[in-house]
């Protein structure tokens, strides 16, 4: 399960550093050492002076630390010299934050940060980092608390209260990504996103009866061969005065992927839990927006299936009508997201109306091999808006990058017997998904889909994220949010 973190800001007072249990860590700004850096220099007896003056020091980058063990003079455990000039970005502040919390264990940490500009950013940063998530029978030691201690907190506080939603919202996103198929079943995340209603998100369930009566024959279609039941999920958030058109958010929802007929080999075939980290993506997104009450019109979309080989699931060969009326040829079975989407792409433009919109799926195993687990990949048919969102995510550090999308690979997906067949084989694999899903989309919208395959669930660690998922794409949504579409 999930351990979070407790953080508060705490007036400055050299006086408790002596008491203080766990891990002290000083923020640097300068060659300069602040009021309390003084006083933790004399209980060090210039421990402190010797290390900032130190040729290891100089060869610091922003947001790197030295650490002291056991320093005489504090009851901690280690004092952590945090390098980080009063300039630095926000990138480098939560870099630094989230050092800190690798270090981090049941004893509590206490950070002095004083008066510098980036304390809330640190904070950020530190919680990003100190999750955990498990189903360990053996109890683990709760992280301590960790106490910013800064010269004007209730000040730091009220700059760290949209960190605390959006850190919410991510939260949110990895858990679901990190939940087992047996525990999120189709039923159960449908029922963990009613149950935002209590943080003001209108929400509304559709079942199959209502998806068979839409039309939605290309998503039910992927989960027929599942005893889970599919389903689509629509959360609104009317945070603008004006009842202006919503931005739409779009994502997948694949709570288990076996690839169904067309079945994935056995080895790897565990992480197709994380197939619905679209659909989390969304959920961690709209989490965050009604947590601190976005002045914007946000609609999103899941559509929660279950991909199973059954006796009643598709078979390659299938021909499927979506949502829009176009046929498909289902070539392969494990294109299945692509289906999903396409009738809620649809749905969502038919219904809402929408000023853009923006789908995110664990799409296809392509772009992992065209970029590896740094990026996502990012297409589009306006490349306003998707320079809008590019500069979002590298405002926040999340890797994006932009691939084609031209009318030479629809050439890829043309069928003989039916309009389109949801995979154009192995080159351009990812570019021929985005095809596919680029039919479902009006020309008039402005549309991105971002595949997230590579960085939804990574191989290693991240800066701010342990190893497991990232929640990839809830900061760079928030921040396209706050940046284009907030009144």
């Amino acid at each position: 399960m999930t351990h979070p973190v407790a953080i508060t800001f705490t007036a400055t007072d050299p006086g408790v550093l002596p008491e203080r249990a766990g891990r002290i860590a000083l923020i640097v700004a300068g060659t300069g050492l602040s009021p309390v850096g003084r006083r933790l220099d004399r209980l060090t007896r210039g421990s402190v002076a010797r290390a900032i003056g130190s040729e290891a020091w100089e060869k610091l980058g922003p947001g790197e630390s030295l650490s002291l063990g056991w320093p005489a003079g504090l009851a901690c455990a280690a004092l952590d010299l945090v390098k980080l000039d009063r300039k630095a970005d926000a990138e480098a502040a939560r870099k630094a934050g989230a050092a800190l919390a690798k270090g981090l264990g049941d004893k509590g940490l206490l950070v002095v940060a004083e008066s510098h500009p980036r304390a809330a950013e640190i904070a950020f940063g530190l919680a990003l980092r100190a999750y955990r998530f498990d189903y360990h029978t053996a109890t683990k030691p709760a992280f301590g608390p960790v106490a910013v201690m800064v010269t004007r907190p209730e000040e730091v506080a009220r700059k760290a209260a949209p960190h605390a939603a959006l850190a919410e919202g991510v939260f949110f996103a990895r858990d679901l990504t990190n939940e087992p198929a047996n525990i999120l079943t189709t039923d159960d995340f449908a029922a963990r996103l009613a149950a935002m209603q209590e943080i003001g998100l209108d929400v509304e369930i559709l079942e199959e009866a209502d998806l068979e009566k839409l039309g939605m024959r290309a998503l039910l279609a992927v989960g027929q061969g599942s005893e889970s039941p599919s389903k689509v999920v629509v959360m609104r958030w009317q945070g603008a005065e004006a009842e202006g058109a919503p931005l739409a958010l779009v994502g997948k929802g694949v709570c288990f992927d076996t690839g169904g007929i067309s079945i994935k080999p056995a080895a790897g075939m565990e992480e197709m839990t994380m197939d619905m980290g679209g659909a989390a993506v969304v959920a961690g997104v709209m989490r965050t927006l009604a947590l601190r009450k976005a002045r914007a019109n946000v609609v999103g979309l899941v559509g929660l299936v279950e991909n199973m080989p059954d006796g009643k699931a598709q078979r390659p060969g299938d021909i499927v009508t979506s949502m829009k009326g176009d046929t498909i040829e289902v070539i392969n079975t494990d294109a299945e997201g692509r289906l999903v989407l396409a009738d809620v792409l649809w749905y969502a433009q038919e219904r809402f109306k929408p000023s853009a919109v923006v789908d995110l799926a664990t799409l296809t195993g392509a772009v992992i091999v065209a970029l590896g687990h740094e990026n996502a990949g990012v297409f589009t048919n306006d490349e306003a808006f998707s320079a809008d969102l590019l500069k979002a995510a590298k405002a926040e550090g999340e890797g994006a990058w932009p691939l084609p999308l031209s009318p030479a690979y629809d050439s890829l997906i043309k069928s003989r017997l039916a309009d389109i067949k949801n995979t154009g084989g192995r080159a351009g694999g990812s570019i021929t998904a985005a095809a596919f899903l680029k039919k479902f989309v009006r020309d008039e919208v402005p549309w991105c889909h971002i595949d997230i395959a590579g960085v939804a669930l990574p191989v290693a660690e991240t800066t701010l994220a342990p190893k497991g998922p990232t929640g990839w794409g809830v900061r760079t949504l928030d921040r396209l949010i706050r940046d284009r579409f907030e009144a």
